[in-house]
C-alpha cells in the first residue's frame, strides 16, 4: 500500500493560491494554466476574481472564477488514465418546452432565464445533447460546489464495501479520533451523509460572518486545513437537536466527512477517486480537487472540477450502481437507491417534499404533488437524485430513464428558493425525459 501511495503522490499538482487582488497568469508559469502535472485546458483566462469575494461576484466574475477554480487554490489532480469518450447519438430537442408560472418556455429560453454556461443531456449511454456557453469548451475545469458533496458521498460507498469502514453506524470518532472531546463524538458515519448530525452550523450564503462565510475566508489564506478544523470543531460549537433527529444542511458536517473518509483510507480524497472510479471508469480528462494539505487532505465540502462530459460520466457510474467497464461492481448492493432513500427527519419533511428532502448527499428537487401547472411526471422522486451546488451546479441520475442530465449555471443567487430556479429546472428536466 505505501509503494502505491507513493506512486500516486507523482500525481499531485500544485495550484497558486489567489491573493486578495486579481491574479495576472499572463507572467511566466510552470504550464498555460499554472498547475503542475495537470493536462490544462485549451483556453485559460489570463486574470481571475478573488476567491475570498466569491459569495460576492457578479455574473461575469462567476463565470471566470467558477471556471479558474482549480487554479485559484491549491489543488490535487486526479489523472486520467486510457480516456473513453462517450458515444453520441444528438438530437434536435430545441421544441422541447415547459410551462413556468403561465408561460411557456423552449429549451433556448430556459438556458438563457438560468443562465446555463454548459449542460450534457445523456440517454441510454450516448450524448444526446450538448451546450457549452460564455467560453467554455469541451476542456473546461468546472468546479461542483456542492455537487462535490454527491461525489464524497459515492467514496464512502466504495469504502463501506472495501471494508474501509465497518458500518455506516459507527461513530466517525472510530475513524477520526480528532473529534473526541467535541460535539460531533456522538454522531455517526450515516448521520454526516444525511446531514443529521444535530450540530449548529449557518450555512447562510448571504450573512457576513456566518460558518459558511468563515469557511471561504478560511480558504483564501494559508494554512487553511488548521483553520477550517479549528471553525468546525471548535469548543463553542454546540448541538441543537438529538444526532438523527433533525436534518440541517452542513457544508461543515460534509467536511468532516471528507475528512473523516480520508483518514478511513489512508489517502487523500483525489487520490481515493483516481484509483477508484476516474481511471477505471475511463474518465476522458484529468481534473482537481481543492487541497487543504497537498497529497493528504482535499476538501469535502466542494473542490470538484473536472470537464462537462467527465460530469456526465459520473452520472453513468451512479446511473450503473458502480459498475466498471470490465463488469466489477464497486458500489455497495442497492447503495444507489439507499443514496436516494429521503431521510424523514425533521425539517427534511417539507410540505412540498413529505417524502423528505435528502438522502445520502444527494436532493430530492423533484416537481411537488401540489404543483399547480401543467407537466408531465417522468422524473418521480423515489426514481432521481440531484447532486446540487449553490449558483446552479447539477448532475440529475434517474435510473429507470436511463437518463443523466448536467448543468453548469451561473444563478444570480446561490440558493434561491425552491420554486425559482430548482423548480424550473424540474420541469424543464421533466419535459426533456418525456420528449426522449
Amino acid at each position: 500500500m505505501k509503494i502505491k501511495v507513493a506512486l500516486l503522490a507523482t500525481c499531485i499538482a500544485i495550484a497558486l493560491p489567489a491573493s486578495a487582488e486579481m491574479v495576472d497568469y499572463s507572467k511566466p508559469m510552470v504550464n498555460a494554466c499554472n498547475v503542475a502535472g495537470l493536462t490544462c485546458p485549451d483556453n485559460v483566462d489570463k486574470t481571475i476574481p478573488a476567491v475570498k469575494d466569491m459569495l460576492k461576484w457578479d455574473q461575469q466574475d462567476r463565470v471566470i472564477g467558477f471556471r479558474n477554480d482549480y487554479r485559484s487554490y491549491t489543488g490535487d489532480v486526479f489523472k486520467a488514465g486510457t480516456g473513453n469518450p462517450i458515444p453520441r447519438d444528438l438530437k434536435d430537442l430545441s421544441d422541447v418546452s415547459y410551462d413556468y408560472q403561465n408561460h411557456t418556455y423552449n429549451l433556448n429560453d430556459y438556458l438563457k432565464r438560468n443562465d446555463v454556461v454548459g449542460m450534457l443531456i445523456i440517454k441510454n449511454g450516448k450524448v444526446v445533447w450538448e451546450y457549452l456557453g460564455k467560453g467554455n469548451d469541451k476542456t473546461t475545469l468546472w468546479t461542483s460546489r456542492s455537487v462535490g458533496k454527491s461525489v464524497v458521498s459515492t467514496l464512502v460507498g466504495i469504502a463501506l464495501k472495501e471494508g474501509k469502514i465497518k458500518s455506516l453506524d459507527d461513530l466517525v470518532v472510530k475513524y477520526n479520533p480528532d473529534v473526541k472531546g467535541t460535539v460531533w463524538e456522538k454522531v455517526t458515519i450515516k448521520q454526516l451523509l444525511q446531514h443529521t448530525s444535530g450540530v449548529e452550523w449557518g450555512e447562510d450564503y448571504t450573512q457576513p460572518k456566518s460558518d459558511f462565510d468563515q469557511l471561504t475566508q478560511c480558504e483564501a489564506q494559508k494554512a487553511t486545513y488548521n483553520c477550517v478544523n479549528k471553525l468546525v470543531k471548535s469548543p463553542t460549537r454546540k448541538a441543537y437537536a438529538k444526532p438523527g433527529e433533525a436534518w440541517a444542511y452542513s457544508s461543515g458536517g460534509a467536511w468532516l466527512l471528507g475528512d473523516t473518509l480520508e483518514k478511513a483510507t489512508g489517502v487523500s480524497t483525489a487520490t481515493y477517486l483516481q484509483e477508484k472510479i476516474w481511471q477505471p471508469y475511463a474518465m476522458v480528462r484529468d481534473g482537481v480537487w481543492h487541497s487543504y494539505v497537498l497529497g493528504k487532505h482535499d476538501t469535502g465540502a466542494h473542490g470538484f472540477n473536472a470537464t462537462l462530459e467527465d460530469w456526465g460520466k459520473f452520472g453513468l457510474f451512479i446511473a450503473n450502481n458502480g459498475v466498471l467497464p470490465n463488469g466489477t461492481q464497486i458500489l455497495p448492493d442497492n447503495w444507489v437507491k439507499e443514496a436516494r432513500t429521503w431521510n424523514q427527519a425533521k425539517n427534511s419533511v417539507t410540505a412540498k417534499h413529505p417524502e423528505g428532502s435528502y438522502g445520502y448527499e444527494w436532493w430530492n428537487n423533484s416537481i411537488p404533488d401540489s404543483y399547480q401547472g401543467k407537466y408531465t411526471n417522468k422524473l418521480k422522486s423515489t426514481d432521481t437524485q440531484w447532486a446540487l451546488g449553490i449558483f446552479g451546479q447539477i448532475i440529475m441520475v434517474n435510473q429507470p430513464e436511463n437518463l443523466v442530465i448536467v448543468q453548469w449555471s451561473t444563478w444570480p443567487e446561490a440558493e434561491p428558493s425552491f420554486d425559482a430556479q430548482p423548480l424550473e429546472a424540474a420541469l424543464m428536466f421533466n419535459a426533456i425525459a418525456d420528449k426522449l
